[in-house]
């Protein structure tokens, strides 16, 4: 049930220092000393520059929360404040909690994660009207809880935003490659899988969720819909330009990222998840297991970009709902959560469960990132380019032919 691919089996960890360039000249073998003073001068320092109006950030020592604090405002128009207790949009942080969840349902025994969806449902998938469009494609019957959770599905991220097309309402579902064979992110596989637990295995996702790890866990500010009592403390979205977005009131369960929770409650379920709470200890690695190889330059586009090497050295692959790296601290996996007003991360270093959870009501929020994560966790080689978080103070990293390395410093002087 918890197997991982033999291709990741024997690999020669001791090659990363010298595969990860710059990492024999990093310093610590442990996080930076939280000296919260020191810290709240480089938020305010960093959103200001940046142009970002609220961000929360929490920190987590050892698998316990050990600082969690909002800053700025949850809504610039009326001067409220950003508070820890305020309610954000979690996006696809959503997909981190669903799949922790899925584990659980393993773990019980309820589902086998190598059982393809073919043996789970009534009926074939076409015969249901969301998934009509597979009809005369019989590769959906290749779809495991394992291979969608990795993103290995082959479609699209989602259906009517097809790589190198615009926005199209009615597009169509349909493979762009066989299912189980590359990583392409796909907010569709996802929702697949939840359709498939709630149509073939009679499990209801939000119900599960909400007993087995919102209130387990002691979320009491967060729903994976909206919530009337959320209105009163409420995050609004800003973008770029530092205009309005509203905050959207999700009225239907979706596993690739339906969720509202806040920092508070998203830091004690990451907390949580870097301990293994809730999970066999062989569960808990099965989760984190890598499934496949990332070679893309970047998340997104989910296809059509080019190959890199750049992260070769540490590793980058996708586990369950996760990816995940080999940092110079050992295994790290991370998260991250994008809309349009809504910038998410949550990072953590399994071997001494320090994590740091960043949640930002801003479009710019992802451009302050990389820095928030050395100020806290130290210099760990996360893959800022291949999630887009290229530094606002050096926009000419974007480039293409500018260094793209996870491992290099912010304080280096640009070429």
């Amino acid at each position: 049930m918890y197997r991982t691919p033999a291709s990741f089996l024997f690999r020669p960890l001791a090659a990363l220092a010298f595969l990860c360039a710059g990492c024999a000249n990093l310093r610590p073998h442990e996080s930076p000393r939280l000296d919260p003073a020191t810290l709240d001068r480089r938020v305010e320092s960093l959103m200001a520059r940046a142009h970002v109006p609220g961000l929360a950030l929490a920190v987590i020592r050892d698998g316990r929360v050990a600082y969690a604090k909002a800053y700025g405002e949850r809504d610039t128009q009326r001067q409220l404040p950003l508070e820890t207790d305020t309610v954000m949009y979690a996006a696809s942080l959503t997909k981190a909690t669903f799949a922790y969840g899925v584990m659980m349902m393993a773990d019980e025994g309820q589902i086998d994660l190598d059982r393809p969806i073919d043996m789970m449902l009534a009926k074939p998938l076409p015969e249901y009207e969301k998934y009509a469009d597979l009809a005369g494609d019989e590769r959906w019957r290749a779809l495991t809880p394992r291979i969608l959770l990795s993103h290995r599905s082959g479609f699209a991220n989602f259906r009517y935003w097809q790589p190198g097309k615009p926005y199209d309402p009615d597009g169509k579902l349909f493979f762009y490659f066989d299912p189980g064979t590359r990583f392409a992110y796909s907010g569709e596989g996802i929702n697949l899988l939840q359709f498939a637990l709630e149509n073939g295995a009679g499990i209801d996702v939000g119900d599960y969720l909400g007993t087995h790890v919102i209130e387990r866990f002691g979320m009491t500010r967060t729903s994976l819909t909206w919530r009337e009592d959320f209105a009163g403390n409420v995050a609004i979205g800003y973008d770029e330009k530092g205009q309005p977005l509203g905050h959207k009131q999700r009225g239907s369960v979706r596993a690739a990222g339906s969720m509202d929770t806040t920092v508070a409650d998203y830091a004690r379920l990451l907390a949580a998840m870097v301990r293994g709470e809730g999970l066999a200890p062989a569960a808990h690695a099965a989760w984190q297991a890598p499934q496949v190889r990332i070679r893309s330059e970047r998340q997104f586009p989910t296809m059509g970009v080019a190959d890199t090497d750049d992260n070769d050295g540490i590793a980058l692959s996708y586990a369950l709902g996760i990816a995940r790296y080999e940092s110079p601290r050992g295994l790290a996996w991370f998260k991250g959560g994008h809309d349009d007003g809504t910038n998410n991360l949550a990072l953590c270093l399994a071997r001494s469960r320090d994590c740091v959870l960043l949640m930002s009501n801003s479009s710019n929020g992802e451009s302050i990132f990389p820095h928030l994560i050395e100020a806290t966790l130290g210099p760990v080689c996360f893959p800022w380019y291949w999630e887009s978080y290229v530094p606002f103070d050096h926009p000419e990293w974007a480039a293409p032919d500018a260094s793209h390395a996870p491992c290099r410093r912010l304080d280096e002087v640009p070429r």
